[in-house]
């Protein structure tokens, strides 16, 4: 079999290319990919040739990890049935072509026990899955919920909408004023605009390594920074004013399973909306302009790629 797929082939090269599959076994399926989204994040890093060592690292590559599709075929094994719409959080099926995370493709061959099945009315919300789960997972895995949350794009508002949910009323900082909309029960400001210094604790999701000071100021004593987001460059921190606060810096890692398990059921029962945070689709065909678009547009929260005419 034969795949569609992006292919970055070394930093700011990108394309759609061929590729052959590797076969199925008994405990596989080929999924017909419908979505697949582009992350801003760690796919941004692949494109400019900034991500920091990672394993599996090298090019060329597949990326992506935020697929949606049906299942075409399924192996005795697989625990999975034909016909199903499924989320694949990435795969390793084009041979010498690395899958890093190999999800940006129009068909895949993936073990049925890695993907999550999801209602095919909600399949190109379901490429949210695993910015969900990682939301999730930064906040299951604290001792409090976020009463500050800097960056408004995706994940900043999947964190708050899951901490309203918990019953917190977080704050959002957001520079861009574009960016600032869209709210759901929580409040946005621009750091300049918020005068509080006692925030318990603080999720970071902007990316910058430079950040650490500006919000060690901001914590009242004993707080917590969770770093959420992603971070190309070391991170460091004067001494004196952390000194004062004594703070706790914690790093939020990849979902977990349970992870994703949770957030699809919250999901499926309602709960949890991901509408509103799709802003952009763009054919499969077309993905270096959609690739800009995504890294270069601040009206565009996230870009989808549309594999249904590959």
């Amino acid at each position: 079999m034969d795949s569609q797929a992006v292919v970055m082939e070394g930093p700011g090269r990108l394309g759609v290319a061929c590729l052959p599959l590797t076969d199925p076994v008994g405990s596989d399926i080929v999924v017909d990919v419908a979505w697949s989204g582009i992350s801003t994040g760690t796919e941004r890093l692949l494109h400019t040739g900034t991500m920091p060592a990672f394993p599996g690292m090298g090019y060329p590559l597949v990326p992506g990890y935020e697929s949606v599709g049906r299942v075409v075929d399924a192996g005795s094994g697989s625990g999975r049935r034909l016909g199903e719409t499924v989320f694949v959080p990435g795969a390793r099926c084009f041979g010498p072509v690395r899958g890093l995370f190999g999800g940006s493709a129009s068909r895949l061959v993936v073990p049925g026990a890695r993907v999550i099945p999801i209602d095919a009315e909600a399949a190109q919300d379901g490429v949210l899955l695993a910015l969900a789960a990682t939301a999730y997972h930064a906040i299951a895995d604290g001792p409090r919920q976020p009463d500050l949350i800097v960056g408004h794009g995706v994940l900043g508002r999947l964190l708050a909408r899951i901490a309203v949910l918990n019953g917190a009323e977080p704050t959002v900082w957001e520079r861009n004023p574009e960016r600032a909309l869209g709210a759901e029960g929580y409040q946005v400001t621009h750091a300049d605009e918020d005068p509080r210094r006692d925030y318990n604790t603080v999720y970071d999701v902007s990316g910058d390594p430079r950040i650490l000071d500006a919000l060690v100021l901001r914590l009242a004593p004993g707080g917590e920074i969770v770093l959420a987001g992603f971070y190309a460059e070391p991170l460091s921190f004067a001494f004196a004013p952390a000194f004062m606060r004594e703070p706790r810096i914690r790093v939020a890692a990849q979902w977990r399973e349970t992870d994703l398990a949770a957030v699809r059921g919250l999901v499926e029962s309602g709960r949890l909306s991901l509408a509103g945070l799709v802003t952009h689709e763009s054919a499969a065909a077309e993905a270096p302009v959609a690739y800009r678009t995504a890294f270069d547009d601040p009206a565009c929260l996230k870009m989808v790629l549309d594999w249904s005419r590959a």
